[in-house]
């Protein structure tokens, strides 16, 4: 019998599974929370890739969490029902009406997508609010605002139990207030950095729709401490959208999340390329204290 042809595309399989493996055994049984939005959520194609990739995570002995957003998926069914969007500063005034339609679209629509797509790909997973087991109590954040809520209380044990199940949870930033009768809208960005502290998280991943944090010289910056971040905010350096990104992150480390990276979604398995790989697809913000877990080439 001749030997089977091996081709340089399974030799180059085989080679980088192999060379994966030491960052398999780094993040055994670690916890990952990763914040998924933006345009990956209205495609497809990029829904399966993603719920592929958080499936194999599970399979490699993760405890990966979902948090999404669904922003224009709210802006269609509010223009759809006639509800006129007003902003105060940039951010969206959430009233009670609009609140209700937050909570259908977060917790229904956007939600059981993600949770299909997780399903397909072979995973389980269990979809829930801040609502549920009271995982996540919040307060105004602005009274300017309406009802956009700032977590005050988390409750994450519901969380640690899917765990143990073999369950992917995946969470619609959408929570219940001091008041049992309150409702909240909660920022994606800022419910995935508060569910991370509370699980002391390994790794908190951001995904968004731009590359990373840049410097002023518009290079991408691949590693940076909280007093980085800090004083390239106050020199403008860090400016606009990637603000709150930022503030999110640096919040998420004081509270106890080993690392933070803002991470470019549009990247194709953006997630395993920053887990196990050296060459990452965004920007890490960990403690001053922690040595680089590799080093980042973009080679």
């Amino acid at each position: 019998m001749r030997p089977r042809d091996m081709s340089r595309d399974w030799i180059a399989t085989a080679r980088t599974l192999n060379e994966a493996l030491p960052y398999i055994q780094r993040y055994d049984d670690a916890i990952v929370v990763v914040k998924f939005g933006g345009n990956a959520m209205g495609d497809a194609e990029a829904m399966a890739s993603f719920a592929r990739d958080i499936v194999l995570m599970r399979q490699m002995g993760l405890n990966p969490v979902v948090v999404h957003g669904g922003g224009p998926m709210i802006n269609d069914l509010l223009a759809r029902l006639g509800i006129e969007s007003k902003f105060v500063r940039g951010k969206r005034v959430t009233d009670q009406a609009t609140v209700e339609v937050v909570e259908m679209v977060l917790t229904g629509l956007v939600n059981k997508r993600i949770v299909q797509a997780i399903m397909d790909e072979g995973g389980r997973a269990v979809g829930l609010s801040g609502k549920d087991d009271d995982l996540m109590v919040c307060e105004a954040d602005d009274p300017e605002l309406g009802f956009v809520g700032r977590p005050v209380e988390m409750n994450v044990q519901v969380l640690r139990d899917l765990f143990k199940a073999g369950i992917i949870p995946v969470v619609a930033p959408v929570a219940t207030g001091m008041s049992a009768l309150e409702t909240f809208n909660v920022n994606g960005d800022t419910a995935a950095g508060a569910i991370a502290a509370a699980l002391k998280a390994d790794r908190l991943l951001l995904l968004t729709d731009v590359e990373g944090v840049k410097n002023a010289s518009g290079e991408i910056v691949t590693q940076m401490t909280p007093e980085d971040v800090r004083a390239m905010i106050e020199d403008g350096t860090i400016a606009g959208g990637m603000i709150p990104k930022t503030e999110t992150a640096l919040k998420a480390v004081e509270d106890g999340v080993r690392a933070v990276v803002i991470l470019d979604g549009r990247v194709p398995n953006a997630c395993l390329l920053e887990l196990f790989t050296e060459h990452g697809a965004g920007s890490l913000i960990r403690r001053a204290d922690l040595p680089p877990h590799r080093p980042r080439s973009r080679a």
